[in-house]
């Protein structure tokens, strides 16, 4: 059955009507475009005992884990890009605090593959990979096939499918159709796996200009389109704005300590979105 065409509605109500509490979430964007308005919506409105997916978890998933939002990760490289630890995932996974976190871990082209399964409604994706690890004895989402022409030995990771996808993008038409260009990851990938799909733009557009290498995301495959000019900040989106770097670096300071991490959040949480 076709999806319906994306509605352009406020973050805040398509946060609401997309995201509930225990669903797997995916916020993808690969160094470049990370949806953090989205993220800091989800901590707004309290959304817990989620299983949160990205591939390189970073500040926003730090953040979330950090307000309570998240009961497991599914990821494959974890840090403060270019800093150091996230205080808060590793403040969760020794201490429990604020909640317990359980931890799936996979290798990026695993996780890239799993997304790349759940888009083409196949149960799982073989690759090679994984040899000289041990990851297979601890992740029961990895396991193995013979390849029935070779007789190789093969690994093999199970489909990935969030119930929700949440991507930005540089921008979308007014029947929301979406286009993202620039450094990418498994943007396209992500919401073509999953059940549900929300994109956060820098701008509404009549018309998508063809761009050399961009993604365009039709209506069909999404739920909702918000408008949020700088939703990707501190990192970046191309053609509008850069990294702050800056951010990146004082978050380590901020994310170290309970009570100072508490006094961002409040900060958060009593903002508002677009």
């Amino acid at each position: 059955m076709a999806k319906i065409v994306p509605k352009i509605i406020p973050l805040a109500q398509a946060v609401s009507d997309l995201v509930h509490d225990g669903d797997t979430v995916a916020l993808e964007g690969f160094t470049h475009l990370i949806p953090f308005a989205a993220g800091h919506e989800i901590i707004r409105q309290r959304r817990r005992r989620l299983t949160l997916v990205r591939m390189t978890p970073d500040l926003i998933y730090d953040q979330m884990i950090g307000a309570g939002c998240a009961a497991r990760l599914v990821f494959s490289w974890g840090g403060n890009p270019g800093v150091g630890s996230l205080h808060r995932m590793r403040d969760a996974l020794a201490a429990g605090w604020p909640e317990p976190l359980q931890i799936e871990e996979h290798s990026h082209a695993g996780m890239a593959n799993r997304y790349v399964a759940g888009a083409s409604g196949l149960p799982f994706a073989v690759l090679r990979g994984y040899s000289g690890t041990d990851l297979p004895l601890h992740t029961d989402t990895i396991s193995t096939v013979t390849c029935p022409f070779t007789g190789e030995e093969l690994a093999a990771v199970k489909a990935l499918n969030p119930d929700v996808t949440v991507v930005h993008a540089q921008r979308a038409d007014r029947a929301g159709n979406v286009q993202l260009w620039g450094l990418l990851g498994v943007q396209k990938e992500a919401v073509l796996a999953a059940r549900r799909a929300l994109v956060t733009v820098e701008e509404i557009v009549d018309e998508l200009t063809p761009l050399p290498g961009a993604v365009v995301l039709p209506a069909w495959v999404i739920e909702a389109v918000s408008v949020v000019p700088g939703g990707a900040a501190p990192s970046y989106a191309h053609g509008y704005y850069d990294r702050d770097n800056a951010a990146y670096r004082a978050w380590d300071t901020i994310s170290r300590d309970r009570e100072t991490f508490g006094g961002w959040l409040t900060s958060l949480q009593e903002g508002s979105s677009s």
